[in-house]
């Protein structure tokens, strides 16, 4: 493929999906990505994407939002290897909250397997990857129907969000960064995630790195208020995806890390970056009457559990990645 060519294709793949890596790039014409990325700093000096971490976005700052089917083929080796790992911090008999998402929907086929857990979500797709699976309850918001992304929005979702309580939220998004945390790109979608984050005593971003340091319209959950993000290996050239998860890692979010050196073939190595909180473990700032909710707290909404300090998933490692020192 000539090189004309390439970018054309590349150019047509960013306008239809809105955000594309590196990776997808390099697949789909089928040449090295330190060809692709020759490619995306040539149409990015003629006005026509914007680089970011890892991949190529929409010109003008914020990445659009990308319907269903195009995210649903985008970094799916990523997601997969997120998934796993993301699951071995579910607990037997846990209750949480599960928000909408490619990645989410990739949790929930491997939750099928928690015995006693309880899944309250506005997820479709969430929904029906867990709708056989006989040990685990699903309980679905209300809300107004949003297709492009098969998620329930809207005040019905948020009002039957009101007064619960469950130890941990997995959310997705569009962009995360260390300055403003996890967003999206639809206004009624981040309404409902930060109704569910509002729900939870800990929150974990799930996240891949071609959403590093991408930014959206509409922030879902501050940096503060992220518990633990689990993401996967940066490509080694990638050096400013390690400087977002370092700058995470400052703001007292751990960071967990999928697919890192010594992954076998379908089996993430799971690598636990611990921020050093100097400290007990943090008590997360939500607003509100959120830590009021403890059983006999005197909580006006039912008590489905509280959190557990957070295990770490099995074989996964500490690596040192601390707070730099100021």
């Amino acid at each position: 493929m000539f090189a004309a060519e390439r970018r054309q294709l590349i150019l047509e793949m960013v306008r239809a999906n809105g955000a594309v890596s590196l990776r997808e790039l390099a697949r789909v014409v089928q040449t090295s990505e330190v060809t692709v990325r020759r490619d995306v700093r040539a149409l990015e000096a003629e006005g026509l994407l914007d680089r970011r971490h890892g991949g190529a976005v929409l010109p003008g700052g914020f990445a659009r939002e990308s319907g269903f089917p195009q995210k649903s083929h985008l970094s799916t080796a990523e997601k997969t290897a997120i998934a796993d790992l993301a699951a071995g911090f579910v607990e037997e008999g846990e209750a949480i909250v599960v928000g909408a998402g490619t990645t989410t929907q990739e949790l929930a086929r491997r939750l099928a397997r928690v015995p006693g857990l309880t899944v309250v979500t506005n997820s479709l797709l969430v929904a029906q990857a867990l709708a056989h699976a006989n040990r685990v309850e699903v309980v679905m918001t209300g809300g107004t129907l949003r297709g492009s992304n098969y998620a329930l929005v809207g005040s019905g979702a948020e009002q039957s969000l009101q007064g619960l309580r469950v130890s941990r939220a997995f959310l997705s998004g569009s962009g995360l960064t260390a300055e403003r945390g996890l967003s999206t790109s639809n206004m009624l979608s981040a309404s409902v995630d930060r109704a569910l984050v509002q729900a939870a005593a800990e929150v974990v971003v799930l996240a891949d790195h071609t959403k590093l340091g991408t930014d959206t319209m509409f922030q879902t959950v501050p940096t503060d208020v992220i518990t633990r993000l689990v993401t996967d290996e940066p490509p080694g050239h990638d050096d400013r995806a390690a400087t977002e998860l370092q700058a995470l890692a400052d703001q007292g979010v751990q960071i967990a890390v999928a697919g890192g050196p010594g992954a076998g073939a379908g089996q993430p190595a799971p690598e636990v970056v611990a921020a050093d909180r100097r400290g007990p473990r943090r008590d997360v700032p939500l607003p509100g009457q959120r830590r009021n909710l403890a059983p006999g707290g005197g909580g006006s909404g039912p008590q489905l559990r509280t959190a557990a300090p957070m295990a770490e998933p099995p074989g996964g490692r500490v690596a040192d990645l601390a707070p730099r020192r100021r």
